[in-house]
């Protein structure tokens, strides 16, 4: 009997023992991590319990790579993982940046044309 694993994106929150299924990671592993990685930060449901989101989910799946696959230290992969978020946090600027930039080049196009058809 096979065990169907959902895809990460199905729901809204995962129970832990969810993702130890999903991420093939053992629970107290993920305990560990949590005190290890101060980006995986599960919300707690008012009886305790772990409620991981997609994003947690994503996350655990990454530090498992960085741990496992690419055989980084602890260290190694909080390096890692705060230079990509650091590079995602600035490419979400840049792209920001350009769409208000394009943005304000519409209002100011719109206000010169505006401008012309009001002049006597």
């Amino acid at each position: 009997m096979s065990v169907v694993v959902p895809d990460a994106a199905e729901k809204l929150y995962y129970r832990i023992g969810e993702v130890e299924q999903i991420t093939e990671v053992p629970a107290y592993v993920l305990r560990y991590w949590e005190s290890e990685f101060k980006l995986l930060r599960p919300k707690k449901n008012p009886a305790g319990q772990r409620l991981y989101r997609p994003r947690d989910v994503e996350l655990v799946q990454r530090i498992k790579t960085l741990l496992y696959d690419e055989r980084l230290t602890l260290e190694g992969a909080k390096k890692r993982l705060l230079a990509d978020s650091r590079k995602t946090n600035q490419l979400e600027l840049g792209l920001r940046e350009t769409a208000y930039a394009d943005a304000l080049r519409r209002v100011r196009d719109r206000l010169t044309a505006l401008r012309e058809r009001l002049k006597p």
